[in-house]
């Protein structure tokens, strides 16, 4: 069986900058495990596979880590609408994906520019203690001014500075029992910057987060008091996101460069 096989460099527009996704256009499923075994051996933080939605609106879309399935990865839906739109020749200014858990996510490109727009989900966090354990996994010397929670953990330092020092202990981090950990503060240069962290799912950082930016986005909305927001999120290969706050959902724009076509044989 072969099946085709790119990768894309998300959040950015230059190789080698971004977060880099596979994505596996299908006929049809694949069993679960195979699925798993290709993502892993990919060994990219995340590879999204797609098949034609049955009432052909759009495509169903699953995501994997190399360790496990997950709920919702942003780079990864932006990389397959990239490849949809670049690849498969969609005269389309909006592409729909369902989703298991997530519902339907949509992806737009107007006039066949380089900028694509996710509609996701917002998932606002909540003000919570600090646990001493994720103090002491990321960098005690150095602590957040805010800690909040939602599907993640949200820890707010005062400069962008304190998220460029920070140097965790990923083996203690992997201990924490949430999905991922952020670290955010207001930027030098643009609304926010930000950094992800997610070693229990395989992932020590990832390089550009999607997904973490549902909560990001509310809360550095209501902080600066704006509904449009320019952000980074400044890991070693660094992104580039404009966001929206439309209540309910938020808008994330960003762009992709394909870095990979080829063909797996299995």
């Amino acid at each position: 069986m072969n099946i085709k096989i790119y990768q894309v460099d998300v959040f950015t527009d230059r190789l080698f900058g971004g977060n880099p996704a596979g994505v596996c256009p299908l006929d049809k499923w694949l069993p679960d495990a195979l699925m798993q075994k290709i993502a892993a051996e990919n060994n990219l933080s995340t590879t999204a596979f797609f098949v034609p939605n049955s009432t052909n609106d759009g495509y169903e879309l699953r995501w994997f880590t190399i360790e496990m399935e997950i709920d919702l990865c942003g780079h990864a839906t932006l990389a397959t609408a990239h490849i949809i739109f670049t690849e498969m020749s969609s005269m389309n200014e909006k592409i729909n994906f369902q989703t298991k858990k997530a519902g339907v996510l949509t992806v737009t490109r107007k006039n066949e520019e380089t900028l694509y727009t996710l509609n996701f989900p917002a998932c606002p966090a909540t003000k919570v203690d600090l646990p001493d354990v994720l103090l002491s996994a990321l960098d005690s010397s150095i602590a957040p001014v805010e800690v909040y929670k939602a599907r993640d953990y949200m820890l707010v330092y005062e400069k962008e500075i304190d998220i460029k020092q920070l140097s965790p202990n990923f083996m203690a981090l992997a201990k924490v029992d949430v999905f991922g950990v952020i670290v955010t503060a207001p930027g030098d240069e643009v609304d926010f910057v930000s950094r992800f962290f997610a070693p229990s799912i395989g992932i020590p950082e990832d390089s550009v987060t999607g997904s973490s930016h549902c909560s990001l986005v509310p809360y550095w909305s209501e902080r600066l008091g704006k509904t449009q927001l320019h952000t980074q999120q400044i890991s070693a290969r660094k992104g580039e996101l404009w966001c929206e706050n439309k209540g309910d959902r938020v808008l994330l724009s960003g762009k992709a460069v394909t870095y990979l076509k080829g063909e797996l044989n299995i």
